[in-house]
């Protein structure tokens, strides 16, 4: 048994449940090697050749990276702050304009502040109640994907791009990367395990890493150790399934030496000056890093956002980080010449409660949330959407994640109304509500 371990950290929220993230790549078990994991994108990819939907020629995007704020964030001090509402409401913080005339954000968001003409905010976002990024990453809460197993954005993009390349780079750099490990949202649901993500102690980025001295006997160690795994395989496999095995393990020990994926993961490459940028937000850092390697989808995450009780420090402490990490992504991307080929979302599984609680916090709150946008083609600088006086419920055009998600797969040029084969058999949307945040297309 070959077995790999991600993540033994565990990310709790209120309502008790832990985040582990794990992968097990096993030889005669349901894990996949890499060689596996490049073989089942190759087969998606004949199948996806000879049946090409949801190509969209309007697409500018190549590159979507998704920031995560696992917990809910609090909108009323973040993006949608209420300085009419009764103390009660509008808490501590006050906001302060942006360059962008008539929009407003919180005092600790300044960076941003400066260069909201490069970003637009969605205010009037209805959500669900519950701890998961599977909404905001399949459009499908996570109830329902635990029956239908709807794929997540990062597996879409994964499956489709696998096609959409066709260069010697898609062999050597993974299409799809979760910097914050495994979680019901980064599934690939009925797409296949092929589409999962490279996580950093998960399949494929933990080889990817700098080489030791002695990396070329430890990868002829491992070629054998494959080699002898797949002999047994083939031998036991009565489907024919495992014909051409041998390309596809030359083509992941092409990944797992290449130098383009590793230099990425590698932010000794970077600048003093850009490491100092970027300290204590470093996973921005390492996801622009990534997609100027050529990844396609990279997911992240920072901070706990589940503030039932002391709210306010807990967001004086977090906010100027994100602050810090959204404003130098951003910017870098803009001076790239980057900006229209990346998109960039963040956003949490449900905002928090307008009136602050006896403990100084903020509870669960679906009907409204805010999400923050940048890049992609996408129209900038711009509030889309308002809530109420109170920061009780949509004002005016209410949206669903899903929406959000069709635009940013119109943006990366996938039509939200393809569909796939579930499980079954039967041809199922990519979403399902698929109009489109008019305002940001």
């Amino acid at each position: 048994m070959l077995t790999f371990w991600g993540s033994s950290t565990t990310q709790g929220f209120c309502d008790g449940l832990g985040r582990r993230d794990f992968i097990r790549l096993g030889a005669l078990g349901t894990g996949l090697s890499l060689a596996d994991l490049l073989r089942h994108q190759a087969r998606a990819a004949d199948i996806a050749r000879a049946n090409p939907t949801g190509k969209s020629r309007s697409g500018k995007a190549r590159a979507a990276i998704l920031v995560y704020l696992p917990g809910g964030p609090s909108h009323m001090d973040m993006y949608d702050l209420k300085p009419e509402a009764p103390v009660e409401y509008r808490g501590e913080f006050k906001p302060i304009a942006t360059n962008v005339p008539g929009i407003q954000i919180s005092e600790h968001f300044p960076l941003q502040a400066k260069m909201f003409d490069k970003l637009a905010v969605v205010r009037s976002l209805v959500a669900v109640d519950e701890h998961s990024d599977s909404q905001v990453m399949t459009g499908f809460s996570e109830q329902i994907n635990r029956v239908q197993e709807h794929p997540s954005f990062g597996s879409v993009v994964s499956k489709l791009r696998a096609v959409q390349s066709g260069s010697s780079l898609a062999e050597t750099v993974p299409s799809f990367v979760s910097l914050r490990g495994m979680s019901r949202g980064t599934e690939p649901g009925f797409l296949g395990v092929a589409h999962r993500p490279f996580t950093p102690n998960g399949p494929g980025l933990a080889n990817l890493r700098p080489a030791q001295s002695n990396a070329g006997a430890n990868l002829d160690a491992r070629k054998n150790l494959l080699a002898g795994l797949d002999d047994l395989r083939r031998d036991i496999d009565a489907s024919g399934t495992m014909a051409g095995l041998d390309t596809f393990t030359a083509k992941a020990f092409d990944m797992v030496t290449s130098g383009v994926a590793r230099d990425a993961l590698n932010l000794e490459k970077e600048s003093r000056e850009n490491r100092e940028r970027y300290k204590g937000v470093e996973s921005f850092l390492t996801a622009r890093r990534l997609v100027e390697a050529g990844v396609n989808c990279v997911t992240l995450s920072i901070g706990g956002w589940d503030t039932h009780s002391n709210n306010f420090t807990t967001l004086k402490r977090q906010l100027p980080l994100v602050d810090r990490g959204i404003a130098n992504l951003v910017n870098d991307l803009h001076d790239r010449g980057m900006a229209d080929d990346v998109a960039v979302v963040m956003w949490g599984e449900f905002g928090r409660t307008p009136k602050v609680n006896g403990t100084a916090g903020r509870d669960h709150w679906s009907p409204v949330m805010s999400a923050l946008v940048a890049g992609g083609g996408l129209r900038m600088g711009q509030a889309v959407g308002s809530s109420s006086s109170l920061g009780e419920r949509p004002k005016d055009r209410p949206y669903r994640p899903s929406n959000l998600l069709a635009t940013l797969y119109n943006a990366m040029g996938i039509d939200p109304a393809m569909t796939f084969a579930n499980g079954s058999g039967r041809p199922v949307h990519l979403l399902e509500d698929r109009n489109l945040v008019t305002e940001l297309s």
